[in-house]
């Protein structure tokens, strides 16, 4: 059973956010503290993250449980979803199975062309780093180079710690392995695609291919911002550009 934490009433329209490779749903706690009073929110766990209910397998199954999820619990359409980098491949993912799951999507820093050599390295690269993970020590300089604010290290550690290393090495290598599908060319959402000017070239390069699959999507870069920022170290701001969106409605 997908594990998640919510906020606001049941009674009124649904967002969901999807949060980060590594991190949790407290990706966007202050996002939907914000949001409680006029939406409901829902923050999964995505799998193989600590807390959540099954181990990752692939973007694909992720992204096939979430559809199930909202057709469960939802209605088969929610009012928004947003995802930030493998929150927002499952993102993708869901409006390839299912092109009307979302009125609204918000994509976040999604790599959508394949990194093949760094997806090489990773396994070797995880076996090695991963006892330092518990430290607190090492956390904090990991931390410290996501760029994440400050407030958000207790959540950060703690949750690290709990990865396992087989379902680390298994998203990471989804993340830079995901491929844009050809049906997401049957997305009926209205998509809007932000990533951060100081974002490394994969990223830039896939919001032109998420801008090509989907011509009237809509694309913001961020000036001064690299990858995850918005979401995680500027709730106020995304919260305003997430209300923008709804306001079309």
């Amino acid at each position: 059973i997908l594990k998640y934490v919510e906020y606001g009433s049941k009674n009124k329209d649904t967002l969901i956010f999807l949060h980060g490779g590594g991190l949790s749903w407290w990706n966007y706690k202050e996002e939907a503290a914000l949001l409680k009073d006029d939406y409901h929110v829902i923050l999964p766990i995505l799998d193989g993250h600590a807390g959540s209910d099954r181990p990752f397998t692939s973007i694909e199954d992720n992204a096939a449980e979430l559809i199930e999820f909202i057709d469960e619990n939802c209605g088969g359409q929610v009012l928004m979803i947003g995802g930030l980098s493998l929150g927002a491949q499952i993102l993708l993912e869901m409006l390839s199975q299912r092109g009307d799951i979302c009125r609204y999507a918000l994509v976040e820093s999604a790599a959508v062309i394949p990194a093949k050599l760094t997806h090489a390295m990773i396994a070797k690269a995880v076996s090695s780093s991963y006892f330092l993970m518990k430290k607190r020590s090492f956390a904090r300089l990991q931390f410290k180079s996501l760029r994440i604010k400050p407030a958000l290290f207790e959540d950060y550690y703690r949750d690290t710690r709990l990865l396992k290393k087989p379902d680390m090495i298994a998203f990471m290598e989804a993340n830079t392995s995901y491929a844009l599908k050809e049906s997401i060319r049957g997305c009926r959402a209205k998509v809007h695609v932000f990533a951060g000017k100081k974002e490394k070239r994969e990223i830039l390069q896939s919001v032109k291919a998420i801008k090509a699959a989907l011509p009237n999507c809509k694309v913001d870069l961020l000036d001064g911002l690299r990858h995850g920022e918005f979401s995680l170290n500027r709730a106020a701001e995304y919260v305003k550009q997430v209300e923008k969106i709804l306001s079309e409605i």
